[in-house]
């Protein structure tokens, strides 16, 4: 069944003032750029319209842009303290063995040498082995390769925040 009626979360979201608004996108993801193009699109008919602005904004950013973002997320393994969203988005490794957590580490380590930047995924319902699986299979990855993936994954993490902002009542 679907309604005509904006949700409540989302028509929330449409009269925040703009910097209420901005922080709540900046809380999403790291982008100033991504967030000023999503808060000049306001208002959103939909969710679905909102998650369509996110894909098109991501898509657009600028390599210091996209940097921008991923400094926003803290290394698999180790969410930011007191930040209860990145704590629930890697949950995946809070009941991981010691074992694994060093071996993420190490890969963490070395990824960030490689590339520049944290080892970034969609971490929601994912485990300590798909993850560990994951940086190991992406390590091996071309800078150019690895930013497209970082961007679609990004993206990936963007929509579920933002669903998570336009549900809330």
């Amino acid at each position: 069944m679907t309604s005509t009626s904006t949700p409540p979360g989302l028509a929330r979201f449409n009269t925040l003032e703009e910097h209420a608004a901005f922080t709540a996108l900046h809380e999403a993801c790291a982008s100033t750029a991504w967030a000023k193009r999503l808060l000049a699109a306001r208002p959103y008919a939909t969710p679905e319209a909102l998650y369509a602005a996110s894909d098109a904004a991501m898509a657009e950013l600028a390599a210091e842009d996209l940097a921008e973002a991923m400094a926003g997320h803290p290394p698999i393994g180790r969410p930011k303290p007191g930040d209860p969203t990145s704590a629930r988005e890697q949950r995946g490794m809070a009941g991981a063995s010691d074992v694994l957590k060093a071996e993420m580490l190490e890969l963490n380590l070395a990824y960030q040498e490689k590339f520049g930047h944290v080892f970034l995924i969609c971490a929601t319902g994912r485990t300590g082995e798909q993850m560990r699986d994951a940086v190991r299979e992406r390590i091996g990855n071309t800078p150019e390769r690895e930013r497209e993936i970082v961007r679609t994954e990004l993206g990936k993490i963007n929509r579920i925040r933002l669903a998570r902002l336009v549900e809330e009542d």
